[in-house]
């Protein structure tokens, strides 16, 4: 093919099947893969209908055939108590032989100048690969840790003042209980119909949930399950309180008769094992998500720094690979209530930072001391204790996939 033939534009509606298409063959979506989980081609085409249309998707054709594609998500997420708008970058595809032409490179930028005109200025997205994105702007700012407890390790039954109750995946009871979380926990995903559909769109028919019930008959915590081969695979877990955890643990415990195992991840960044009695259980950590500030300026307009006695002030270099608008010498300034105002400023910088850096210790992943020590930001110690007293310190938690 000649590559004067390839045109960037809108995929309408009329192109999804040729979407899902070009996403099962670069993800190996197979015949097999669905029948695993329950699903048909057409009953998938149903199921991602009504999120695609919501979604922004971008791509190349040749001619009247699909390419290469991405999409974007319009949503909303928690930042220390702060409900933010964000582009999820999800279906990035291209089939192979065209590969290598920098279609991807211009869909990406694309992507991001449509995400800061719709007033997204920060992007999640799931990575296929890790040293793709960080090229692109993108950084690690989230963990899954997944755990395996062994039968005679389960916590003993604990009394507690509620009760647990088992109800259907799509309960409104479930919906309001994540509701609350999330409006209580810095990096979740705040879900809306769409972002809903896409958690549950690769579960098979097996799975439960199961709801932890405070004494005044109020959800405070439900967890996401299925059994098979004496395996209990926990799929997601959510609280508000000790009291839930400890309810749905002698949920979990109370089937010891029927399982060998526990699996299960968790978001929150800490590790179980320090939870339970028998703390020698097998943990394994990975990195999850990724994010990248897209507008600078504006992002830090909506970002709620930690207030102080003292207005503070930082002068830098901040370098982007993809956006102009992220590129040059900043003023960062910070008033007394935490209130943030960055501005382009003409002078020299000596201190630096870049974009991958700036998004992972603004969301709370990774400290600005601990920065610092790798060499991925040039400072000196003033502005590092300056950093570490403005930004709060929690990790993203992040149980989403799109």
């Amino acid at each position: 093919m000649r590559e004067s033939h390839l045109k960037l534009k809108q995929v309408q509606v009329s192109d999804f099947p040729q979407y899902n298409q070009l996403m099962r063959y670069v993800f190996q979506v197979t015949e097999q893969t669905l029948s695993s989980v329950g699903w048909e081609e057409r009953e998938i085409m149903r199921a991602k209908y009504p999120t695609l249309q919501q979604a922004e998707i971008w791509g190349w054709f040749d001619g009247d055939t699909l390419v290469s594609q991405l999409a974007v998500y319009p949503m909303k997420i928690n930042i220390f108590n702060k409900q933010i708008k964000m582009g999820g970058l999800t279906g990035v595809g291209t089939y192979p032989e065209y590969a290598n032409k920098g279609l991807m490179h211009k869909l990406i930028e694309k992507a991001l100048h449509r995400m800061r005109e719709n007033g997204q200025y920060i992007s999640y997205l799931f990575p296929y690969s890790i040293p793709y994105y960080r090229r692109k702007g993108w950084e690690i700012i989230s963990d899954k840790i997944s755990y395996e407890v062994k039968d005679y390790q389960l916590p003993k039954n604990r009394q507690v003042k509620g009760f647990v109750q088992r109800v259907q995946p799509n309960s409104e009871e479930v919906k309001i209980c994540y509701e609350r979380f999330s409006l209580s926990c810095h990096g979740a995903v705040l879900r809306d119909e769409l972002a809903w559909n896409e958690y549950w769109m690769w579960d098979n028919d097996d799975i439960t949930v199961a709801v932890y019930y405070n004494e005044d008959n109020i959800p405070d915590g439900y967890l996401i399950y299925w059994i098979s081969n004496d395996i209990f695979y926990i799929k997601d877990m959510i609280v508000m309180n000790e009291e839930a955890h400890n309810g749905l643990w002698n949920f979990i415990a109370a089937h010891f008769s029927m399982i060998e195992t526990v699996k299960g991840d968790c978001f929150t960044g800490e590790s179980l094992a320090f939870l339970l009695e028998d703390a020698n259980i097998r943990e394994m950590i990975s990195p999850y998500y990724m994010a990248r500030i897209v507008d600078f300026e504006k992002f830090i307009a909506e970002y709620p720094f930690k207030s102080s006695a003292q207005k503070r002030e930082w002068k830098f270099y901040l370098s982007d690979p993809l956006l102009e608008c992220n590129q040059g010498n900043f003023c960062l300034t910070i008033n007394n209530d935490g209130q943030g105002k960055a501005e382009k400023i003409s002078e020299h910088c000596r201190d630096s930072i870049d974009i991958q850096t700036m998004t992972t210790m603004l969301m709370g992943y990774k400290r600005p001391s601990y920065l610092k020590k790798i060499e991925r930001m040039k400072t000196d110690s003033e502005t590092v204790f300056m950093l570490e007293n403005s930004i709060e310190q929690t990790k993203p938690y992040i149980s989403d996939y799109f």
